[in-house]
């Protein structure tokens, strides 16, 4: 059974109706899928620097990335829903050859940095819990990850995934019941803007953390594969309608998560005058919860995110190496294979040459925040074009709304880069 035939079993390609309160609860997935990619080790080290360093300061980065993550989240989705191709497929189709080319190469090495960050996190937590050389658990966790790709059993790793976040989530939530948490000043911070001295990398780390390309390529593929479009269009406006309930649902608890963290790094270390640069000193912030036990815990979950994660950002590189062939993901086709082993493979490599390990993880991020752009803009002019997306090309104001996201998070790139 390959992804197309095994999420068309999972969510019933074929059914209408039924609005009940189960029913949506049937369509949550694809968004969960998602959520994993921006709670992943790269999130954990750039949430980590941010509250340690600048305290609850750079909290507005994670609420404006989320807000900026479900709009395009759910328009990569709605291309995916309507068209019934995938932003990797629809920029090969519709874009000159050279350019769209160009696109899908650097959304692939962008994927290629995600994948490094996801492999060399689990290595970190194969290190803290057996003592493990970075090394040769980076080779371990890409192994595994090729491994679980390679079983292609969409549901068996979509439950994991959804086990995962709920496992790495409710120890990061629960724990800010027993700290000290200056709420009134987290409010302040979570919408209000500011960029404290030296916080430029962080900044572009926690953007491109939260809106990470691979993710939008990602999405459209897991919805275009059941191929809605060919059901009519009250299966199409169904699907919307499901499809953005899901993704609110999702990219909100990935925010509160990415925020829980940036809390906890604020009042464990900012507080006391410690910066984290390494993973295994923020295994401290659940210690009040946790006690000795903490460091294990931190362990297990920092390791199951790196595998989750490692599994969606191979599925990612996949259906971005399809794309430039105009074909959909199928783990089993030479195209989508090649394209996730090596995306996998290279991360390892990388991972062997990386020395600072913690600082590896903030600049993987931060390389996401200077690709964002062009998958944006490139998404853009796709959802917006009648001759692409037919009446269900986006509106005016969306449109705005999106053209308006990709000014900004250029426009930080910019700022950080000259600051």
């Amino acid at each position: 059974m390959n992804l197309r035939e095994s999420i068309t079993k999972a969510y019933g390609g074929e059914r209408t109706g039924g609005h009940g309160g189960l029913e949506i609860l049937r369509h949550i997935g694809p968004g969960l899928l998602v959520t994993v990619g921006f709670i992943d080790p790269g999130n954990w080290a750039s949430n980590m620097a941010a509250g340690s360093q600048f305290g609850y300061g750079l909290l507005w980065v994670v609420t404006l990335s989320t807000l900026m993550l479900i709009l395009l989240q759910h328009n990569a989705a709605h291309l995916g829903i309507a068209t019934g191709e995938c932003l990797a497929e629809a920029t090969h189709k519709h874009l000159p050859h050279w350019l769209g080319t160009t696109i899908l190469g650097t959304a692939y090495l962008a994927t290629v940095a995600t994948a490094m960050a996801e492999v060399l996190g689990g290595a970190i937590a194969l290190q803290m819990l057996f003592g493990l050389p970075v090394r040769v658990g980076s080779i371990i966790v890409a192994v595994v990850s090729i491994a679980m790709l390679a079983t292609n059993s969409y549901q068996r790793i979509e439950r994991w995934i959804i086990a995962f976040v709920s496992l790495i989530g409710l120890a990061f939530l629960a724990e800010l019941a027993l700290v000290g948490v200056d709420w009134p000043q987290a409010a302040i911070s979570w919408v209000q803007p500011s960029f404290p001295v030296g916080s430029a990398a962080i900044v572009m780390s926690v953007l491109g953390a939260v809106v990470m390309p691979h993710n939008l390529f990602l999405h459209s593929e897991v919805i275009q594969s059941v191929h809605y479009e060919r059901q009519g269009d009250e299966k199409i406006h169904e699907r919307l309608r499901y499809e953005l309930f899901d993704t609110l649902f999702s990219m909100g608890v990935g925010w509160a998560i990415n925020s829980s963290m940036v809390i906890l790094a604020a009042t464990t270390f900012f507080a006391r005058g410690i910066v984290v640069d390494d993973l295994s000193v923020a295994a401290a912030t659940l210690t009040p919860i946790l006690g000795q036990a903490a460091t294990v815990i931190f362990a297990v979950a920092l390791l199951l995110a790196g595998l989750s994660s490692s599994v969606t950002a191979g599925m990612a590189a996949g259906t971005i190496s399809a794309g430039m062939f105009g074909e959909e993901y199928d783990i089993h086709d030479r195209h989508s294979s090649v394209g996730a082993l090596a995306c996998l493979a290279v991360a390892a490599l990388a991972c062997l040459l990386v020395e600072d390990t913690f600082q590896g993880l903030v600049l993987s991020q931060a390389l996401l925040s200077l690709q964002l752009p062009i998958t944006i803009f490139t998404q853009i002019s796709l959802t917006g074009s009648r001759r692409v997306m037919g009446k269900y090309a986006n509106t005016a104001l969306t449109n705005v709304l999106l053209v308006a996201t990709g000014v900004v998070v250029t426009a930080i790139n910019v700022m950080s880069l000259v600051g």
